[in-house]
């Protein structure tokens, strides 16, 4: 069948392309073609981004001056990032058609129509949900959500009762995290279960075929890779590498980061970012998708929970997997580096889950 599938594929960070590669990987696999949807909001992107996102920056908010100040410095290295991204999801991604506008999707046609992976139903960056994530635009062809998250847990009854009225008409759902579960539960709008992020339905030996340059291969070292702005854990992951006394590497495609410590590796491309986080011996990270290649790569790893409302997700896989002993508290503790995985038991309920979720992906189409 011809499916395309409407993800958050276009925000400039490495989980988003990832987990669409995967999608794309995946129904291939089943016998399908799959085109990611091309569908780039304005305020993902570019000045309109930055300035959105200031929005919530209430020390950068005060007065004019001040705003200017961090448009000066946030919008070249956003400018940046977007053209890094755009190269490599042009590299690695089966794309339609662009489409910038709500009218532009009504124009496409396919078998199917899926709902992807990632915070497809949680806010955008204005603090609203977008119905083209809900398929809205697709009439009188069949629609099916595949992991698709809500990203947070916490909605108002109001728009609770706008996500039910957009979800009846999906023929099938599966989401990601278990509080996606509870909100649909809530809502009584029918799921068929819980199933694994498109990035781990392949294993650390299948992703390990798209690194093409070895890094540090050699080399022992602590990685950081944290997309939230939390001091608490840039502080840890120095103590931590100076605890075991490794280098601490960090890795970002925001040049700011590089004031929070660490040697500095900037905007790599999708192999050498991949290559990090394989070779590194400790991994610390507040990313969903940056836990999903720990898993993956068999890393010991520590996970400090970001700092706002979407903490459920990194979570929930923790729970699936055993590994809630890995999320930090105590932030004087560094002796987790001593406590091993044990990545016999992680690695057979990833198997398990993975048949499982391939299961629930075939039935939905």
């Amino acid at each position: 069948m011809d499916i395309k599938v409407i993800t958050r594929h276009a925000p400039s960070n490495y989980g988003s392309l990832l987990q669409s590669i995967a999608t794309i990987v995946i129904l291939e696999r089943l016998g399908h073609t799959c085109e990611i949807i091309d569908y780039i909001r304005n305020d993902e992107h570019g000045l309109k981004a930055v300035t959105t996102n200031l929005n919530g920056k209430r020390s950068w908010n005060g007065n004019p001056l001040k705003k200017l100040a961090y448009i000066a410095l946030r919008y070249p290295e956003e400018k940046n990032a977007e053209m890094k991204f755009s190269r490599m999801r042009k590299k690695y991604l089966k794309l339609t058609q662009q489409c910038r506008m709500y009218e532009d999707l009504k124009q496409l046609d396919a078998d199917i129509f899926m709902t992807g992976s990632d915070q497809v139903w949680g806010p955008t960056l204005n603090g609203r949900y977008d119905e083209a994530y809900f398929l809205s635009f697709v009439k009188g062809k069949p629609k099916t959500a595949y992991a698709a998250s809500f990203g947070r847990t916490d909605f108002t009854p109001q728009i609770l009762s706008e996500y039910k009225q957009l979800l009846t008409d999906y023929y099938g759902i599966a989401v990601r995290e278990n509080t996606a579960l509870d909100l649909l539960h809530q809502m009584g709008v029918n799921c068929v279960g819980q199933v694994l992020d498109p990035t781990l339905l392949l294993t650390g030996e299948e992703w390990n075929k798209w690194i093409k340059k070895k890094k540090n291969v050699q080399r022992k070292y602590v990685l950081v890779y944290q997309l939230h702005n939390n001091p608490v854990l840039s502080d840890y992951a120095l103590k931590f590498a100076q605890h075991t006394g490794l280098p601490l590497y960090r890795i970002s495609p925001t040049f700011h980061q590089i004031q929070r410590g660490g040697k500095f590796i900037y905007l790599p491309d999708l192999d050498e970012f991949l290559s990090y986080i394989k070779n590194c011996t400790y991994f610390i990270t507040d990313s969903f998708h940056g836990t999903a290649f720990a898993l993956n790569f068999n890393k010991q790893f520590v996970e400090i929970l970001p700092n706002n409302k979407t903490g459920s997700r990194n979570q929930s896989i923790l729970q699936m997997t055993g590994l809630q002993d890995r999320i930090i508290t105590d932030y004087t503790d560094y002796s987790i580096c001593n406590r091993m995985i044990d990545y016999d038991k992680v690695n057979a309920v990833l198997e398990k889950e993975r048949v499982k979720s391939l299961e629930i992906l075939k039935q939905l189409l």
